[in-house]
């Protein structure tokens, strides 16, 4: 059994990615910042006849994450890391404040690159499988009051970008996920978006890149059909 490494999967987009993958048959690692959320999720996988393991990582944490990451993937067969961690916060430039501009871009793009730097060399092993960038569609276009937020999301774009060329013809790809908003809690604190529930759900989301793995770019636009 192949094992998925999905990061910021105690909830939401990552939760539900995860569920579905198990489901399919591959063995899922869930990271993230929190145990309880990432156990719950574990429950419910096993419960349905999957297979999961968890650790507690942040993604942001360099040193930390080959080590890590090596222990827990001992013995493992790696098929493919989902890059989902990421936080956004939301306003005009001048109200930003410093902490939040470098945590959005310690998590959503230096983590995307660090963890991704610490999973290739089990893909390059077998010369084999995929890594998932989830970018959203900020990545694709700037928006009103998500000046930093865009900018961590063009610089993710940037680097898978990159990336499918540099690993063109060896056996892994690297997909760029473009979505937009959806209706999970990551829009609990912003005044962004009035009526979540207009949006796409995150199981929706999920079995759309779920179906579409191993594609360059999936553009998922957020209003319901």
């Amino acid at each position: 059994m192949e094992t998925f490494v999905i990061t910021g999967a105690g909830s939401g987009l990552g939760q539900e990615m995860a569920l579905l993958l198990a489901k399919k048959g591959w063995d899922i690692l869930l990271t993230g910042r929190t145990l309880d959320k990432l156990a719950a999720v574990k429950k419910e996988i096993e419960a349905a006849g999957g297979s999961a393991d968890t650790l507690v990582l942040d993604v942001s944490d360099s040193a930390a994450l080959p080590e890590k990451l090596g222990q827990a993937l001992a013995g493992k067969t790696v098929a493919g890391l989902i890059n989902n961690a990421g936080v956004g916060y939301f306003g005009p430039l001048m109200e930003m404040n410093n902490p939040e501009i470098e945590e959005m871009f310690q998590i959503n793009t230096l983590g995307t690159i660090y963890m991704t730097k610490a999973i290739l060399p089990f893909l390059q092993k077998r010369q084999a499988g995929q890594v998932v960038n989830i970018i959203s569609t900020a990545g694709l276009r700037g928006k009103v009051n998500e000046s930093v937020y865009a900018a961590t999301k063009f610089a993710v774009r940037g680097f898978t970008e990159s990336l499918q060329k540099e690993y063109e013809g060896n056996g892994i790809t690297f997909t760029a996920a473009y979505m937009g908003g959806m209706n999970t809690p990551f829009w609990e604190n912003s005044s962004l978006v009035s009526d979540p529930s207009r949006l796409r759900s995150a199981r929706e989301i999920a079995e759309i890149i779920v179906n579409r793995l191993g594609e360059k770019e999936i553009i998922i636009e957020s209003q319901k059909s």
